[in-house]
């Protein structure tokens, strides 16, 4: 069997429709074609790349093994694609935008963000802002901000959910009893974080003892405080500073509950800045969720409340 020559875009996004919809007739009727012409695209896929993507089940369609190795795949170069398009026929913008975000969301999240965004947009200044939620979304509501991450809990009711997964316990690899210490050291933020109330919260009901010794709202100091061997923290899932670990159960912690990152956008905010900085960051958020295997709520990001 002869190698396949190239893909076509308009076959993969065909295919990404039918496989989150579950259905050749959703994806006919949002592509704007025939049942019978969605199915021939298939078969053309199918032919290029000699697997089966599709098994039925009942009335439902079905990936193949192979089918949802390609899914991944296939959003990713459908974004790709799009942001390309995109690029090109989008106005020319310049000015400044102005985005907030906890330092722990921007430091995992926005380096990457930022440069894709600047390769798109030279034009654009944009000011970055590092506070806790609680601070931006007041930030939010006086539009001093044009947009934000933020902690769910923190965000207004309509914003967009672009993240969202587990808390993990960090402690100081090189100070590995840290952990068995009674009360249990922590370092966490101010009472009203929803990542400190999440890990007391568990604690409590596991009837662990614990002092929250070192308190900052920059998560660069509590890491310090772990790095120095005082306590133990909570994190995201990301990849850890030099000298620290993930640790959970078999170090008799408890788990930790989910979070999630919302993004909201001012009603003040600087037009069409704003508002092109948004559908970039939910773009990149959602390739990554796509290539983590997490599944995001699909939402257009929304004005603050």
């Amino acid at each position: 069997m002869s190698a396949p020559t190239g893909l076509d875009t308009d076959l993969l996004r065909t295919f990404v429709l039918i496989a989150e919809g579950r259905s050749f007739t959703h994806a006919a009727a949002v592509v704007g074609r025939t049942q019978s012409a969605v199915s021939m695209q298939m078969r053309r896929l199918e032919e290029l790349l000699g697997k089966k993507l599709f098994h039925r089940n009942g009335r439902r369609t079905e990936l193949t093994e192979h089918g949802q190795f390609l899914l991944a795949r296939a959003r990713s170069v459908v974004q790709v694609a799009d942001e390309i398009v995109g690029a090109f026929r989008a106005p020319r913008l310049s000015g400044t935008v102005r985005i907030g975000s906890p330092d722990d969301y921007a430091a995992r999240y926005l380096p990457d963000i930022l440069a894709r965004f600047a390769a798109t947009h030279p034009d654009v200044e944009v000011e970055v802002l590092c506070e806790p939620s609680e601070d931006l979304r007041a930030r939010l509501d006086r539009s001093t901000l044009d947009l934000s991450l933020l902690t769910v809990g923190c965000a207004p009711e309509r914003a967009e959910i672009v993240w969202q997964g587990p808390l993990l316990w960090v402690g100081s690899q090189h100070h590995p009893d840290v952990h068995r210490r009674d009360p249990l050291p922590l370092a966490l933020s101010h009472a009203e974080c929803s990542w400190r109330r999440g890990a007391e919260r568990a604690l409590e009901e596991a009837g662990r003892a614990y002092r929250v010794t070192y308190r900052s709202n920059s998560q660069t100091g509590q890491l310090a405080a772990v790095l120095a061997g005082l306590a133990i923290t909570v994190c995201t899932p990301c990849t850890l500073p030099p000298g620290l670990c993930v640790l959970g159960r078999a170090e008799g912690l408890p788990p930790l509950p989910g979070f999630a990152i919302a993004l909201a956008v001012a009603p003040g905010a600087r037009q069409p800045i704003a508002d092109a900085l948004a559908r970039h960051i939910s773009a990149s958020f959602r390739a990554e969720a796509t290539l983590e295997g997490l599944v995001i709520p699909a939402a257009e990001p929304a004005r603050a409340a």
